[in-house]
């Protein structure tokens, strides 16, 4: 009997996932739904899902595996739905968010079988148009099993379904994921973006700010430009663990400030070592719990023709680039190209390929 597979939500994550099941498993029916009807319409369209169902509980019913592919609340939401709709005695629900403890709590207390999933993949597009199936080719896709262990053994089902992704899976208790996630990813989309709302009320008492705050800033504080419903959910999703990591923060800063009024070279000195050593010691382009940045920089000559020259270079080869900066544009003085790629199988057949087609100098940021 042919497996239908529902999709709740089909934004990048949710279409990206269907596209990666189908070219796996071509006999699986793949239904599809989402709170907006022009998404439903474009996935259908574009043949990313077999159905769309007339109504959501309409697909629930009659499906044997059922994703939640939306912000966390959302899916809180919807799992009290399926509670009271008579889903099929061996469905398995799983989700797809960014925090993992309240919603095993709640599937303690559901009448069908929940596993929890988090693919920790992303893109700097959303939405339906931006589904790559190749999104989560080796990122971290991490699982939360309840207590019970027959549920808990049903892991194994969901890792075949997700097998097209090609990602690698790690299993981790819910409390160990909401603190790593709320150390790697969370904190920081917080810290990036105070230092914006800090830049911008700067930037009324100093408008020349705010041209000087492309570059580098832009670079450190890319990670602010995310969707604001669903980090405020996130945030009070894993408001215990983020609330410590916070207070941890505060008196890290707090420190520094002290180093500064009393001018200690040492102490300034050994916390921006240390920052250096860990930092150059992680992994280059490894997908964790921020979405890696495919950048490649490029050493050009100022002289006309030569971004037409590198895109051609890179047509030809069929290589996509998701982004192009100059970084550097003074007369007579080398500039530096930047190239976003959108993974690094991408970003090293893009140096590759330029390395050999002309003597300008790549190196990986």
């Amino acid at each position: 009997m042919k497996q239908n597979v529902l999709i709740i939500g089909l934004g990048l994550i949710g279409a990206s996932l269907a596209i990666a099941i189908k070219k796996e498993h071509p006999a699986i029916h793949l239904i599809g739904w989402d709170y907006f009807e022009e998404t439903r319409i474009i996935a259908k369209n574009q043949q990313i899902v077999d159905e769309i169902p007339t109504t959501f509980e309409e697909g629930a019913v009659k499906a044997d595996i059922l994703l939640l592919a939306v912000p966390i609340k959302t899916s809180l939401t919807y799992l009290q739905e399926l509670a009271a709709l008579p889903l099929k005695p061996t469905a398995l629900v799983t989700d797809a968010g960014s925090t993992k403890q309240e919603i095993m709590v709640l599937a303690e207390q559901l009448p069908f079988d929940f596993i929890g999933g988090h693919p920790m993949a992303g893109s700097h597009k959303s939405g339906v148009s931006a589904a790559n199936g190749d999104l989560f080719e080796n990122a971290y896709y991490i699982f939360t099993v309840p207590q019970n262990e027959q549920v808990a053994k049903r892991v194994t089902e969901l890792q075949v379904l997700f097998q097209g992704a090609r990602a690698k899976y790690v299993m981790l208790t819910a409390e160990e994921h909401d603190q790593i996630t709320g150390m790697l990813s969370h904190l920081p989309h917080i810290i990036a973006s105070g230092l914006v709302n800090q830049a911008d009320v700067f930037n009324q008492l100093h408008p020349r700010a705010k041209q000087l705050a492309a570059g580098g800033f832009r670079d450190i504080t890319r990670i602010a430009s995310a969707d604001p419903q669903m980090w405020t959910d996130i945030l009070l999703s894993n408001r215990e663990a983020l609330l410590a990591l916070m207070d941890t923060w505060q008196t890290q800063m707090t420190e520094i400030s002290d180093w500064l009024k009393t001018e200690d070279q040492t102490k300034i000195f050994q916390f921006f070592e240390n920052a250096k050593d860990t930092r150059d010691n992680l992994p280059v382009h490894s997908n964790g719990a921020i979405p890696a940045f495919y950048d490649l920089m490029v050493d050009v000559p100022d002289r006309p023709g030569v971004i037409a020259e590198i895109t051609s270079i890179l047509g030809q080869a069929d290589i996509s680039v998701i982004n192009i900066k100059i970084l550097e544009t003074r007369e007579d003085i080398i500039g530096v190209l930047q190239l976003t790629f959108k993974n690094q199988g991408d970003l090293l057949a893009g140096k590759q390929c330029i390395e050999e087609k002309t003597d300008y100098p790549c190196r990986l940021k």
